[in-house]
């Protein structure tokens, strides 16, 4: 049984995803994420003009008359939200955790997607598939899919990247857009992103929170690996300890943002302290600029 409060905030970012969707996003996704291809419509006769190469020989002969062939935009997308549900999703040092800034996003962009009749999916994944919702269409698909990313307890609290594409990349037959919701506190997955990232349409979200960085003057404080359960005892009054700290946060920011270039990997730097608003429409512009 789930708890009124899941249903409760479910409703509540439904109410505020929708409202964005309208909003904001209601033609910026369409202009980004175009259908992947042309698929037959009907035949019709031929006018002076058409492309002779789509002359349908079959309805031609039987009728006496040339006929050719009529394509579309195959529109119908399949969007794949693969969420990182470790142990790090569980910080946050402002109102909300990684995690739930994480369901958000997830609805914004599944609530964008039925809205152009696409099908959604979900991947929830720590260093084992932990649930696995294939794509559907509809508005009690979707409200399931933030339900499971709200309400889902994972059996492991460890990050293995790597699991959740590999899933991907075995599981995913057709072209898919593929939004990936981490904080990526893991190494080794790279490789495997590129080659998803060239099968499909990959995006990364990457989770931060930059008062990670801002650590107050409180003496020796001990912080603990949520995933691992390591500890590390930083001297925060010292301001050499605490600047090595800040600047090892800085550097794995730095080579994510390096690789994912290399990569071509479209990624999106999302500050959990802040509206992730602003990022996520800023996104969306440059690349419909870029594909235009």
């Amino acid at each position: 049984m789930i708890p009124r409060e899941i249903l409760k905030k479910v409703k509540l970012i439904e109410l505020q995803t929708r409202k964005l969707v309208d909003d904001v996003f209601s033609g910026e996704y369409h202009s980004v994420f175009k259908g992947q291809g042309m698929e037959f419509s009907e035949v019709r006769e031929y006018v002076v003009g058409d492309d002779i190469r789509n002359i349908d020989w079959n309805v031609t002969a039987r009728n006496n008359h040339p006929y050719v062939k009529v394509y579309e935009e195959e529109r119908e997308l399949t969007v794949m939200l693969a969420v990182d549900a470790s142990g790090s999703g569980n910080f946050g040092s402002n109102e909300k955790f990684k995690s739930e800034i994480a369901a958000e996003i997830s609805a914004l962009l599944a609530f964008s997607a039925i809205r152009n009749n696409d099908k959604v999916g979900l991947l929830i994944f720590t260093d084992k598939i932990e649930k696995y919702i294939p794509p559907q269409k509809g508005r009690s698909h979707v409200l399931r899919v933030i339900r499971e990313i709200l309400y889902f307890k994972p059996k492991s609290r460890q990050t293995d990247i790597n699991t959740g594409l590999e899933h991907l990349l075995n599981g995913l037959k057709r072209h898919s857009i593929v939004f990936l919701l981490s904080d990526f506190e893991d190494q080794g997955y790279f490789q495997a992103l590129k080659i998803l990232n060239k099968k499909h349409d990959a995006i990364a979200i990457h989770t931060v929170d930059q008062r990670e960085k801002n650590i107050p003057d409180l003496g020796l404080v001990t912080f603990q690996d949520p995933e691992t359960g390591q500890k590390i005892t930083i001297n925060t009054s010292d301001k050499q300890s605490k600047q090595k700290y800040i600047d090892y946060i800085e550097e794995k920011r730095n080579k994510f943002v390096e690789k994912a270039n290399r990569i071509n990997l479209d990624h999106i730097e999302i500050d959990v302290s802040q509206s992730y608003i602003k990022p996520l429409v800023s996104f969306f512009k440059t690349r419909a600029q870029r594909l235009k």
